[in-house]
């Protein structure tokens, strides 16, 4: 295997890693979140309110510039920083909740 795939694997890897951790903390909070992996495509993980499906949205974990791993909207914006998976629940938890929450 070349550096560049181990390195491609270990991303992967951890990206998956970090979905999960997020996933567990959006269930526990009410959401449903399941994660998504299409091949050639980033993983990304399906986050729906279940009291109202309209509210959902995807979130990837990625690296920033800086190195850093942050959890991240569809639309490129940072959520939280991946190491801190309660904060990024709360976030997502507080974006998709029904008006009436």
């Amino acid at each position: 295997m070349t550096m560049e795939a181990q390195r491609a694997r270990g991303t992967a890897e951890l990206q998956h890693s970090y979905l999960e951790t997020l996933a567990t903390e959006l269930t526990r909070r009410g959401l449903g979140a399941t994660l998504q992996a299409p091949a050639g495509r980033i993983p990304s993980l399906l986050v729906v309110n279940p009291a109202a499906s309209v509210l959902a949205e995807h979130v990837v974990a990625a690296c920033g510039r800086d190195g850093t791993w942050w959890y991240w909207w569809s639309w490129a914006e940072r959520i939280a920083v991946a190491d801190d998976a309660k904060r990024a629940a709360a976030r997502v938890a507080q974006v998709l909740a029904a008006t009436h929450e």
